[in-house]
């Protein structure tokens, strides 16, 4: 997940923690001060960005010596050590805070998405998140999905056709909908459409939607939109699916439940931040 992209999400988070420096370290330590630090989990959790924390370490002092002790994507325990960070006392402080923000946000959506990839294990229903994500941070924080174990849905507007409820109310009709879309698609993407009636599933069948989004159905609903489809296109549920119905939505028939919760809803993992005895220059 190192990319441009994300250099330049820590630059700006660096900029708008440290853009004017860190007084309170700086007046304390001299540059030649130096300390050893360690991260932990302060719970159960799906560990999550830690090459991200890494970067923001040496991007404010290359001389900071990062060294991970877990990966991306292992459960671990409470006070279980991640990460460690050795090097200037001042630049190691004034990277903490952006260094853990990170770390505790992807740590945060892989932990929930474990949860509910857990959920469903054994039915063979796959849980995808949606683009509910925090600007900027998409690519990140569908990266911390994969990490917890769900799938990614499309990462932008640009990846297949979804046709869902406004463009159905712009064209005038599910079924033009869907022949304009068919009409100007590459030959290869696939034809999606959003349902929220039996006669919309009707629709988009007799349509050739490949793809039926069954949106904001009971589980009842589903079961019978089920019958109805037959295996004729890929079924998908979303909306107002918690945690607390997973199951009753995980439905044999059904191949994918979205769930915007995993990045919209997750919240920060707990892990911090914990200084050793400081080896101070002579």
């Amino acid at each position: 997940m190192m990319t441009p992209r994300t250099d330049h999400l820590i630059d700006l988070a660096l900029d708008e923690d440290a853009g004017l420096g860190d007084v309170t370290s700086r007046t304390i330590f001299s540059p030649r001060h130096r300390s050893r630090a360690f991260i932990e989990a302060g719970q159960e959790l799906v560990v999550c960005g830690l090459d991200v924390a890494g970067r923001v370490f040496t991007r404010v002092d290359p001389a900071l010596k990062v060294v991970p002790t877990a990966r991306d994507g292992d459960r671990v325990k409470k006070g279980a050590r991640v990460l460690s960070v050795a090097g200037p006392t001042a630049a190691l402080l004034t990277a903490e805070r952006t260094a853990l923000n990170f770390l505790q946000r992807l740590s945060g959506v892989a932990t929930l998405s474990r949860r509910f990839a857990d959920a469903v294990a054994g039915s063979g229903v796959r849980i995808v998140d949606t683009r509910k994500t925090t600007p900027g941070w998409r690519a990140l924080e569908k990266y911390a999905v994969r990490c917890g174990g769900c799938c990614n849905h499309r990462s932008s507007l640009g990846e297949h056709v979804l046709i869902k409820d406004n463009h159905i109310a712009a064209a005038g009709s599910l079924a033009r909908a869907v022949k304009l879309a068919r009409a100007a698609a590459p030959h290869l993407a696939k034809i999606e459409v959003e349902a929220k009636t039996p006669a919309e599933v009707r629709e988009a069948l007799r349509a050739g939607a490949e793809v039926i989004l069954l949106d904001n159905m009971t589980p009842a609903q589903v079961r019978a939109a089920v019958k109805l489809i037959d295996r004729r296109a890929v079924i998908e549920v979303s909306g107002g699916v918690r945690y607390e119905t997973l199951r009753d939505y995980a439905l044999p028939g059904v191949d994918v439940i979205s769930v915007g919760a995993l990045t919209h809803s997750a919240p920060a993992a707990d892990l911090s931040l914990t200084m050793l005895p400081a080896r101070r220059a002579k």
